[in-house]
């Protein structure tokens, strides 16, 4: 038996409804309830759990554009099922001649700028937030190379290593031989440069991602609000071995992280003349 329009019209809000409940209580939950912290999961459509500051205010602009994108697709939806209910040939066999509307004309034109701007306005805040790097505690320098990180501590005797995937470790493709350690509660100031080709430095739970370009200094920021550890990669197409260069950051305590920097001095000692920038300002 053939359905009758109405009811299709009814059946396709009933499913639309019932998608919109879904997804506001996915975006209540903050999608992540079953994440690992730091680290992709199977079948992970929603981003990472919050690990900084920046990645908060990611998180909460990505729930808010969703819920807008879901609102206005349900309205033309509903748009488009009046016009096919009740402008057909079959139920208005006499079609209206009106060819402008003042207030239609209007509302079609200032509602999407306002929306726009609505949307703007947090756009640009957030923006504002990520690149202004604010005074930093901790410095660190990470180097692409084909295809590894090499990372150097300017403000903590400016010692230097190179951090490589660990086949042995876990998670796969992600843990690495030596860790990027931080301490957690401080804004640290992350310097990216290449050494060979453009990689980048990407860390989903921070919100960070920025190019590392030869001959070029970038820099960003990230304040780690927990402990633990938390994985990146490479963002950027660099040659065969792309996929296994990981980036891992230990985020420990203020002692633990004292701790480390003492044994790291003594396990990484190079003897370097290196110069590098600092927390305090450029080295003169």
């Amino acid at each position: 038996m053939r359905m009758s329009i109405g009811r299709v019209v009814r059946h396709l809000l009933g499913m639309a409804t019932i998608a919109l409940v879904a997804a506001g209580m996915t975006l209540a939950t903050g999608g992540a309830a079953f994440a690992e912290l730091g680290q992709p999961e199977p079948w992970e459509w929603h981003l990472q759990a919050s690990g900084s500051p920046v990645m908060d205010n990611i998180v909460w602009f990505h729930d808010v554009l969703s819920v807008l994108i879901i609102v206005i697709t349900l309205f033309v939806l509903a748009l488009l099922v009046v016009v096919v209910v009740k402008f057909n040939s079959k139920a208005n066999p006499v079609p209206s001649r009106t060819t402008h509307n003042t207030l239609i004309e209007v509302a079609w034109t200032l509602v999407p700028v306002l929306i726009l701007v609505g949307i703007a306005v947090p756009s640009f805040r957030l923006l504002f937030l990520e690149l202004d790097v604010p005074k930093a505690d901790l410095t660190i320098k990470a180097t692409g190379k084909q295809w590894y990180w090499s990372y150097a501590y300017p403000d903590n005797g400016k010692f230097e290593f190179d951090s490589l995937m660990a086949a042995d470790k876990q998670p796969r493709l992600l843990g690495v031989d030596n860790e990027l350690v931080v301490p957690i509660n401080k804004v640290i100031r992350v310097q990216v440069t290449g050494a060979d080709v453009i990689h980048a430095f990407a860390l989903p739970a921070f919100g960070v991602k920025i190019d590392a370009i030869p001959g070029r200094l970038n820099e960003t920021w990230f304040k780690a609000t927990k402990t633990g550890m938390f994985y990146g990669q490479c963002s950027e197409l660099c040659g065969k071995d792309h996929a296994f260069m990981p980036i891992a950051v230990r985020v420990v305590s203020d002692q633990e992280f004292a701790s480390w920097v003492e044994t790291a001095k003594k396990k990484f000692a190079s003897g370097g003349t290196s110069t590098f920038a600092s927390a305090a300002g450029p080295a003169q």
